[in-house]
């Protein structure tokens, strides 16, 4: 799947449509390529001959299980199911980039354009839910990659998952960009009813120019305030995640972010901090180098000042919302906002009315 002769090294040029400027290195790989001038231009041709076409790229994957299990305290749910690895959405700040190392790929632009869509999730959901060792908790649905990103219309692969979910009762939580998830209002409507769906809308900025540059290929942001009323419309509870909030970018927003959601009437509010794990690192110094070199420096030290002195900080605790005085403001700032303008918590999801799915028999329905 990887191509070998890809050309890496710092990028002198955003790429069009996408939020990553170039391949930069997984951490587990031991081959790397890079092209050094030799005086007469080569180097300037031969990149133009070995680029790669930007087309996005998807392959049929069989998962063997489906179900994640998470211990983080950090986190309200306790699993999950990712229906594509990659995503197309392509933004810039994804902390889930760095997954793609693991399949000896780059979490630059490989992230976004080399997709996998685990075309059996919904049967191996169905065979998770009726094993009788099962116990019912809310699933999130699509968290490490936006189920509903632009390849999800051909694939379908969520509305599959959303299918057995809402055909066992099995409540679910879904945080998205993607103004498709209105396309499922016959199956959220109904759940939402009986208490077993929630939404996030991840809203980032309201600044259509910085979003077609941070997140490319998600709804615009004006797409997903409508996403929001439609879903609000339909009963289905919905909520806003300012995720993340990048300072010195976007950080000035979060108050108008906050009042435009909650006019389209989102329930309720929450944030996420700027998060840098592993090669994310190198991928976000090199997009502020391209479109913010002017700020780019003070962007990273107020990072750095958040998360102890270094680009990121793992720990529990504070890795989503930093420490340190400018993480205290952007925290004081989030709760007057979310008290002023009535945002409470979200509706608990009803776990009590799950059925297992009936095992496949040989003799059908009839018994």
């Amino acid at each position: 799947m990887r191509i070998r002769n890809k050309p890496h090294g710092p990028a002198t040029e955003a790429v069009r449509g996408r939020g990553s400027a170039s391949f930069v290195d997984g951490r587990f790989q031991k081959q790397q390529v890079r092209l050094e001038d030799d005086g007469w231009d080569s180097l300037h041709a031969l990149a133009e001959e070995q680029a790669p076409r930007l087309e996005t790229v998807v392959t049929a994957e069989q998962a063997r299980t489906v179900v994640s299990r998470n211990q983080s305290p950090d986190i309200r749910f306790d699993q999950s199911v990712n229906p594509y690895r990659g995503c197309e959405h392509g933004c810039v700040y994804c902390f889930a980039r760095p997954s793609h190392a693991y399949l000896d790929l780059s979490p630059g632009l490989d992230f976004e354009t080399r997709l996998f869509a685990k075309t059996n999730a919904a049967e191996r959901l169905r065979a998770e839910l009726a094993k009788p060792s099962y116990r019912c908790s809310p699933i999130a649905l699509g968290i490490n990659t936006d189920g509903y990103q632009p390849i999800e219309r051909d694939w379908g692969v969520t509305r599959q998952l959303l299918e057995v979910l809402a055909e066992c009762r099995h409540p679910c939580s879904i945080v998205t960009k993607g103004a498709l998830v209105t396309r499922d209002l016959d199956l959220l409507a109904p759940m939402a009813e009986q208490g077993l769906v929630s939404v996030y809308l991840s809203i980032t900025t309201l600044d259509n120019r910085l979003s077609a540059r941070m997140e490319p290929r998600a709804a615009a942001p004006h797409t997903r305030l409508a996403t929001v009323h439609k879903l609000t419309e339909a009963g289905v509870p919905v909520g806003v995640l300012v995720a993340p909030v990048v300072p010195a970018i976007t950080d000035s927003e979060l108050e108008a972010i906050l009042e435009a959601a909650r006019e389209h009437g989102a329930l309720s509010a929450s944030y996420v901090l700027l998060r840098l794990p592993h090669e994310l690192k190198e991928i976000w110094r090199e997009w502020l180098q391209l479109h913010y070199p002017d700020r780019a420096a003070h962007v990273m030290s107020l990072v750095r000042q958040m998360r102890g002195g270094r680009d990121y900080d793992s720990a529990f605790g504070t890795r989503m919302r930093g420490q340190g005085p400018f993480a205290d403001l952007i925290a004081a700032r989030f709760a007057r906002a979310r008290r002023r303008l009535g945002f409470g918590p979200m509706p608990a999801l009803d776990c009590s009315r799950f059925t297992p799915p009936r095992p496949d028999s040989p003799q059908g329905e009839l018994f």
